[in-house]
């Protein structure tokens, strides 16, 4: 007797059942063609390129500004942020603007004050960072959004 029948027969009748309903089941083409074992486990075939071109910076500023004008609740704003954010870019004054706007519209004050700590960590030094700050003040003081730094003074860099 070999010694897979004798597992079958410790396991008792359910895990025969098992193994004929597992081997009734339908096999890919490649498996039933015996290619399966030939063929290995990389691609050989061309990646797929994406279709789309890439865009601009205007092109990019004017598509996210138009999701957060859109934007109707907190996962869709932080879904947003996430991909803006995502890119090897800081994304422009009026996106972040819009950005803002929306977290307000949504009610969600955490994601404003956590949209200036995105900021400080994409841009390349200080100076850029207190330029986004300076040109966003308005909006800022409009909106009654603090940041991280006047919440938290004994934490700042």
């Amino acid at each position: 007797m070999s010694a897979s029948l004798l597992r079958v027969a410790a396991r008792g009748p359910s895990s025969v059942l098992r193994a004929n309903i597992v081997a009734a089941r339908p096999q890919p083409v490649a498996a039933r063609a015996g290619l399966a074992a030939s063929t290995n486990s990389f691609s050989t075939s061309a990646r797929l390129r994406s279709a789309h071109q890439e865009e601009t910076f205007e092109e990019f500023t004017a598509r996210y500004e138009k999701e957060f004008d859109g934007v109707q609740d907190v996962f869709e704003l932080q879904r947003n942020l996430n991909n803006a954010f995502a890119y090897d870019l800081v994304p422009a004054p009026s996106v972040i603007a819009a950005a803002l706007r929306a977290a307000r519209r949504v009610n969600d004050f955490p994601t404003a004050v956590r949209i200036f700590e995105g900021i400080k960590a994409k841009v390349e030094n200080k100076s850029q960072y207190e330029q986004y700050l300076e040109e966003l003040k308005p909006l800022r003081e409009e909106l009654s959004i603090p940041l991280k730094e006047d919440l938290y003074p004994e934490e700042a860099n």
